[in-house]
């Protein structure tokens, strides 16, 4: 990987990062109350999106915070010209936590585990949820388990945030081995958690059906996003100072290189996934791809392999792309 860029740059953000904030700020509230008022009236629909959209966001924050930790255990030019941009990402997640409440009030409209069930009229899935329901998908167990997710993610973000910040001041002394000793457990622990919360969150939805890989693809694709992010925003910021004398062409590249590593790894677990089913033919396990091929959802899922891997693939392939 490339060398640091100098540090004796004025990091000051430049007057555009304001605007965006401000236009970011008013789509937020605008779609916000447009999201409140049709959850009165499709209620059900308002929690599965709220939902969709708290993972995608999630990711961002968590993925950042990963990539963050991977940097300070690596060293190189490539994540220093991005840490602020995705230090910041990462410091949204006290918010995402207080977001989450949202989805702890809807566990009756998101999850069937969480309703009477007196409720389920399938006997198999109904003998299935009267043995689960017991032992691991309680309302407290979910409570608590997510209150222990955010905890971890939290502390390590205040960690990574207050050593970064002490960083800035040339009498403070040199946090490199602190980072180090966080980032080491703090990249394993965000393994066990986000892939635990996944199971909890999203695959839970459907009780009835197990991928041991799932997690895995949860966190694959929240640190591709991440970096996306990164580079989204770090174009955007280009034809501005600091980021048009940090950001040099070598650095460039290396964020090609990772969001190459992240698209394949994504594709590799994704078509592991779907192999193991494939090959077992089980009725608990095929569910989860009949229902997206079926009814219209059949476009969505044939524009994943073709769009969330080969174009992308194929482009990040060029160098001079």
């Amino acid at each position: 990987m490339s060398a640091a860029p100098a540090t004796h740059l004025d990091l000051t953000p430049p007057p555009v990062v304001q605007k965006l904030a401000r236009w970011s700020l008013v789509v937020g509230v605008v779609f916000g109350v447009i999201a409140l008022v049709l959850a009165f009236a499709k209620t059900d629909e308002f929690y599965r999106a709220y939902l969709l959209a708290f993972m995608d966001w999630l990711g961002v924050a968590l993925g950042s915070m990963a990539i963050i930790m991977i940097r300070h255990l690596t060293g190189g030019g490539w994540g220093v010209v991005i840490r602020r941009l995705q230090g910041a990402a990462m410091r949204t997640l006290p918010l995402l936590t207080l977001l989450f409440i949202p989805v702890i009030l809807g566990l009756h409209h998101l999850y069937i585990w969480a309703k009477p069930l007196d409720q389920v009229a399938d006997k198999h899935l109904h003998d299935h949820l009267e043995e689960i329901t017991k032992t691991y998908l309680t309302t407290n167990g979910f409570i608590g388990r997510a209150i222990f997710y955010f905890a971890i993610w939290n502390l390590l973000s205040f960690l990574l945030s207050k050593w970064s910040k002490e960083g800035d001041s040339p009498t403070t002394r040199d946090n490199t081995q602190r980072f180090k000793a966080v980032s080491g457990p703090g990249l394993i622990l965000y393994g066990f958690t986000i892939s635990f919360a996944a199971i909890d969150w999203v695959m839970s939805l459907d009780p009835s059906w197990i991928s041991t890989i799932f997690g895995l693809i949860i966190l694959i694709g929240e640190v591709l996003s991440a970096m996306c992010f990164a580079v989204v925003i770090e174009r955007v910021l280009f034809d501005y100072k600091p980021m048009s004398e940090m950001l040099k062409p070598d650095f460039v590249h290396d964020h090609g290189k990772w969001m190459l590593t992240f698209v394949m790894v994504w594709t590799y677990f994704s078509f592991s996934q779907w192999l193991i089913i494939w090959a077992g033919n089980l009725p608990s396990e095929i569910t989860f791809y009949l229902k997206r091929i079926n009814g219209g959802w059949g476009w969505v899922a044939l524009m994943l392999p073709l769009f969330h891997f080969a174009v992308p693939f194929a482009i990040l392939l060029s160098r001079s792309f």
